[in-house]
């Protein structure tokens, strides 16, 4: 074969050959921990590595990726206009959607029932046209995908003795500057220390193994960080705002303009040694316990 088809289809074979790399490194942690125990400045230095070993992945794929689909010589006919896995008019609404009916169908599955999905749409720019971007669609749908999971979980187990479970709202906004979704659910919500699990990434406490439970459950705790960093490589972000008793809000945050949504990728050097250097000082806040000393003790 000429050389070309022989890169593409090594390419092809490292990107399958490391489809498992995050579910393995994250049983890497676990045993680590089993055998090393847990402590916060080991907790901080690999959340610290594995945050940018994932970012450098994702953007490896990306390359991969449209390498691949470039030139592998033919053209996906129900994305004719895709660039690679870019799509110039990427139309935000139906990637919603897509990732509400795949989420959906887990939940009835499981649960037998799921919630409804209600979309509003600001355009500030053009309020008759639909918000579109330039944006890859497949990393749009695994962030939206992951907090449909969480949401309708959440919904479902919070309003199990309802008649009717309450929809999930999902508002895109799109300004000058930044495109905006924000995922609505009535779940009883996280409490102010609970919200903090959430971020706990891979191997975070209380996680279990993924086979023993059903997929709305299911994982080693990586997926709403892995989400996080899908929106960070192109200069975006995700954040949880949590009332507890009330609901949680899960806000994507994306650049409007292409120009804008340039590649972030971690930098090797000596500012990133030092971070492993680094000794964690002791507190210099003081927290009272919740149960009084006795002070006969300790005269």
């Amino acid at each position: 074969p000429v050389p070309l088809p022989r890169f593409t289809n090594a390419l092809v074979t490292i990107r399958n050959r490391h489809n498992d790399v995050v579910p393995t490194m994250a049983q890497g942690v676990i045993e680590y921990k089993e055998a090393y125990g847990d402590d916060p400045v080991s907790n901080q230095n690999i959340q610290y590595f594995l945050d940018r070993f994932y970012l450098s992945r994702i953007s490896i794929r990306m390359l991969i990726n449209q390498h691949t689909l470039l030139f592998d010589g033919s053209t996906n006919p129900a994305h004719p206009k895709h660039i690679g896995s870019i799509d110039p008019h990427c139309n935000v609404s139906n990637v919603v959607r897509d990732a509400y009916n795949m989420a959906k169908l887990l939940c009835d599955k499981y649960y037998m029932s799921s919630p409804d999905l209600e979309i509003e749409e600001v355009n500030a720019s053009n309020a008759q046209q639909p918000i579109s971007i330039v944006y890859v669609p497949s990393h749009l749908y695994h962030m939206l995908f992951e907090l449909f999971k969480n949401a309708m979980r959440a919904t479902v187990e919070s309003h199990e003795n309802s008649p009717r479970l309450p929809a999930i709202k999902v508002m895109v906004a799109l300004g000058q500057e930044d495109l905006s979704i924000k995922v609505l659910r009535d779940g009883r919500g996280a409490s102010w220390c609970g919200l903090g699990l959430l971020w706990g990434g891979v191997g975070c406490p209380g996680v279990t193994n993924p086979s023993d439970e059903p997929p709305l459950q299911a994982g080693f705790g990586y997926g709403l960080p892995i989400s996080r960093l899908y929106a960070k490589y192109f200069q975006g972000d995700l954040q949880l705002f949590s009332m507890e008793g009330f609901g949680t809000d899960a806000v994507i945050y994306l650049k409007a303009l292409s120009t804008d949504s340039v590649e972030r990728l971690p930098v090797y050097n000596k500012s990133a040694w030092r971070h492993y250097q680094a000794s964690q000082e002791a507190g210099d806040w003081c927290v009272p316990s919740t149960e009084p000393k006795n002070t006969s003790t300790y005269r």
